[in-house]
């Protein structure tokens, strides 16, 4: 099946929809994470990284990119 070509498919999901949305931090997300906040003069502590989920992190990730 090919839903690339379906108009009333959406790839991208809402982060509260993910099955793993409330797993910790990945590694990946949370170096991204601290420099989009960094350059944006807003720097995360490391201590409130570790609280966030994947689902949060990614909603801050798409903030700071806006």
């Amino acid at each position: 099946m090919n839903l690339a070509g379906d108009p009333n498919f959406d790839f991208v999901r809402d982060p509260d929809e993910w099955i793993t949305g409330e797993e910790s931090i990945t590694d990946a997300q949370r170096e991204y994470l601290s420099a989009l906040a960094a350059k944006a003069g807003e720097p995360i502590p490391e201590e409130d990284l570790d609280r966030l989920t994947k689902a949060e992190a990614s909603e801050r990730i798409d903030e700071l990119q806006q």
